[in-house]
């Protein structure tokens, strides 16, 4: 896998995804020092965050740059399937020998992201990529739990995308460390990008100031800018009490997901089934026999 097999990668992210047999040798071998920063795209559906990632591996394959993209599908709340079709939407590079695409199914996991993509997150970093990038699901309010995966985190607007006090009232506006304005050919892009500018002055929730690029991802235009806005968080922005930040988001949701390991969530629909029929069913009293 460190050696760049394309099989050995894929066959070492199906292991810990599934919790297989070895997942637990795979994790306790992974490097931690050197290695690529994840970049975290996120934002609402339609921004174009995916045009935008294709644009980014364009701009990165060019320069010779291996980039990875982790891009997660939402899971149906009733059937658990998941479509898991974003190669689909990155047919320029899903053949690229210097690209490598995974889709993850969220499994039920709240926050855009599935229940392993710390994980498979790590896995992918240890294979000698340049580039780690991340795609959320663009669920709104919850999307800040890509603050606790991605060192570097891009939120993708457009401009009618709503008055910025109803942005900023979303939460998402405090974990963004770029801020992409797409679609920016459209009427109103400039005094969107002013209002979110606006909105960032004088903020020292950040320990580097802010940007905000403007970007018609569909047309290449200010995918550069991008590229460069991420250099700079990079060499400056991840800071050693940013990183102990992340590490202790990422060890709260591992300790969180062994705690909740024995329980099953089909295994759970199936019981409250059957308490349903026999007209007993208090939720209560069902789940105090998971934490007692």
């Amino acid at each position: 896998m460190r050696s760049g097999d394309r099989k050995s990668l894929a066959r070492a992210i199906t292991i810990v995804e599934n919790e297989l047999e070895g997942a637990s040798e795979i994790l306790l071998s992974l490097e931690t020092e050197h290695l690529p920063p994840v970049i975290g795209v996120t934002g609402p559906p339609g921004a174009g965050k995916s045009t935008l990632i294709n644009e980014l591996i364009s701009h990165f394959t060019e320069a010779g740059e291996r980039v990875a993209v982790v891009a997660v599908d939402p899971t149906s709340p009733f059937t658990l399937g998941s479509l898991l079709g974003d190669r689909l939407r990155m047919p320029d590079h899903f053949n690229n020998p210097l690209v490598f695409i995974r889709s993850l199914a969220t499994r039920g996991a709240l926050g855009g992201l599935s229940a392993k993509a710390v994980e498979v997150t790590d896995v992918i970093r240890n294979a000698g990529f340049d580039r780690v990038i991340i795609e959320t699901v663009g669920v709104g309010q919850s999307e800040v739990e890509i603050a606790g995966l991605a060192d570097i985190t891009l939120l993708v607007l457009v401009p009618e995308a709503g008055d910025d006090i109803q942005a900023l009232k979303s939460g998402v506006m405090e974990i963004a460390d770029v801020f992409v304005v797409n679609k920016s050919d459209r009427p109103g892009a400039d005094t969107f990008i002013r209002n979110i500018g606006g909105l960032l002055h004088g903020n020292v929730s950040h320990t580097v100031d802010r940007e905000v690029i403007k970007t018609a991802a569909h047309n290449g235009e200010g995918i550069a800018d991008v590229a460069a806005a991420i250099e700079r968080y990079a060499q400056h922005g991840i800071t050693p009490i940013r990183k102990a930040q992340l590490y202790a988001m990422k060890a709260w949701k591992i300790i969180s997901q062994q705690r909740m390991h024995n329980v099953n969530r089909e295994m759970l629909l199936k019981s409250i089934e059957n308490e349903l029929k026999s007209g007993k069913f208090q939720l209560y009293r069902f789940c105090s026999g998971y934490y007692q």
